[in-house]
């Protein structure tokens, strides 16, 4: 078993969900390089997102687009709470973004997405950079 950064030792369990997402991840984001070197900066947000659907089904990945997230509050039903735009594998939040930089704010946004799909990791990508890997991060949930 290995220590977590909060420093409690991980399960085996724990530990091959992490390894999987990791992997999953730079799956992703591999993907995302494709497409940003193919397209590069300045689409709209929807272009990308079309782009790297596709992209990620030519990888053989599982894939949901624009998926419906409904919420609830202290069992009070409240709706579509926000749209992901991209799932992988059922287990990965993918939020694209086309701006000239990300906020904290939309970090702090995919957290709480993270937390009302019960998913542990989180990819924030912005296709609107020179360099894609200057724009991306990952956003954890209890990973």
């Amino acid at each position: 078993m290995r220590d977590s950064p909060s420093g409690s030792t991980l399960s085996p369990e724990r530990l091959a969900e992490q390894e999987r997402l990791n992997a999953l991840s730079k799956d992703v984001l591999d993907a995302a390089i494709e497409v940003h070197r193919g397209l590069g900066p300045g689409l709209l947000e929807s272009a990308y997102s079309a782009a790297l659907l596709h992209e990620l089904r030519l990888r053989h990945l599982e894939v949901q687009r624009e998926v419906a997230v409904e919420a609830d509050w202290k069992g009070q039903p409240l709706g579509l709470a926000f749209r992901a735009d991209l799932i992988v594998s059922r287990c990965l939040l993918v939020e694209l973004k086309a701006v000239t930089k990300l906020e904290p704010v939309f970090a702090a946004q995919t957290r709480t997405d993270l937390k009302l799909l019960d998913f542990r990791l989180g990819l924030l990508i912005n296709f609107n950079q020179s360099r894609l890997l200057d724009g991306y991060q990952r956003v954890v949930n209890d990973f």
